[in-house]
């Protein structure tokens, strides 16, 4: 598998940009904390000159675009206020966007909503049985309510496909003639597996349409997600995304038309890690994610099945649990941590048990290299 590596994100942004003169999509994988959401704003960066700009995108910061006013005083009539300044909401004002909202809402949720755009706010509205026990049901509107996270994220997403649409369709005359890029980064977090299917597979659907001009970025930690995303966009480039060896420096390589295979990918990164002698708490992480997808593919219900025990193998059970106490920290990419050393002999012994059991190309972990023989001083 071809590794391309990067000196740093602004490199990759770049190089993204050029590859969409000759590509429609580009979909990444990644682990959380690698740098996707950076990569975004890189990318959004490139495009902007003064208070011009080219790319509308969806990440982590466009929730920052909205905020809640919770009516501490009264707790009766909470909104979702909206940042008017931004221009994610060039077209909101005259478009009609509650129509276009609304549609692809029903897809996913059960509440209602309301835009005003006097006072840049969004309240919603839910039907709620307001009979007794026993009694018919009796539905009332519920107004002012907020709504939960997860509803929140679905709402917000739903607001940007509504945008896609309007900046898909658009002549060169309308809000959202300046669009010539979108850049999603995981649209939506923590979804279960039906969500994922159907989220992607709607996404999918509103970018192959024929007259669709824009160049389309898609990255993602969500495994689901991004495999949909592969099989309905065939054409799309699909890569996987790591950190190099150097700080701030990162490679990208192909799945190709498998993308399951990027842990394969991320087993080479793990061994080229403990190999350096950089290993972090948060690669523990890493390495159950690795024997999982393994434990799936063979058939078997747990990771376990996939670390070397016997009749008189202690160790399985032990390194068993300690894969599942160590990869359940709270660990973050940003902050590494080094393990302790105890923690790196035991993570060795799995890692390498792991390599060695199943067949997998020798290529992808070179043997270190030999020391250079001393050489004796000369007289």
């Amino acid at each position: 598998m071809s590794a391309t590596p990067y000196t740093d994100l602004n490199a990759l942004a770049a190089a993204f940009r050029t590859e969409l003169a000759t590509k429609k999509f580009i979909l990444l994988y990644a682990y959380n904390g690698t740098g996707k959401t950076r990569l975004s704003t890189a990318f959004k960066d490139f495009g902007k000159n003064g208070d011009q700009r080219d790319t509308l995108y969806f990440n982590a910061f466009t929730e920052d675009l909205f905020t809640w006013d919770n009516d501490l005083d009264n707790d009766r009539e909470r909104v979702l206020k909206i940042n008017k300044d931004s221009h994610f909401f060039d077209g909101l004002g005259e478009l009609e966007m509650d129509n276009r909202i609304r549609p692809l809402l029903s897809r996913y949720a059960d509440f209602d909503f309301r835009i005003d755009t006097d006072e840049w706010q969004i309240s919603f509205a839910r039907e709620v049985n307001k009979a007794n026990p026993g009694e018919q049901p009796r539905f009332e509107p519920e107004n002012d309510i907020k709504v939960s996270r997860g509803e929140e994220n679905i709402f917000l997403w739903c607001f940007f496909l509504a945008i896609v649409q309007l900046a898909m369709d658009d002549d060169g005359t309308g809000p959202y003639k300046w669009v010539k890029y979108v850049y999603i980064d995981d649209p939506i977090s923590s979804l279960d597996e039906h969500n994922a299917i159907t989220v992607a597979s709607h996404l999918a659907q509103l970018l192959k349409k024929e007259d669709n001009k824009l160049k389309t970025v898609v990255s993602t930690h969500h495994t689901l997600f991004f495999n949909v995303l592969c099989n309905e966009l065939k054409r799309a480039k699909r890569y996987f995304l790591s950190q190099d060896k150097e700080p701030g420096s990162y490679v990208i390589r192909e799945t190709g038309d498998t993308p399951f295979f990027h842990h394969v990918a991320a087993l080479s990164a793990l061994y080229e890690a403990e190999q350096s002698d950089r290993l972090f708490t948060h690669h523990f992480n890493m390495l159950r994610s690795i024997l999982e997808k393994t434990a799936s593919f063979h058939g078997y219900e747990n990771f376990s099945a996939c670390i070397k025990q016997g009749a008189d193998d202690e160790d399985g059970v032990l390194h068993t649990r300690l894969v599942n106490i160590l990869s359940h920290g709270n660990y973050s990419l940003y902050e590494p941590q080094a393990m302790l050393a105890e923690n790196k002999r035991y993570f060795r012994e799995i890692l390498h048990s792991f390599i060695n059991r199943y067949p997998f190309n020798p290529a992808l972990f070179p043997a270190p290299a030999a020391p250079a023989p001393e050489v004796a001083p000369t007289s």
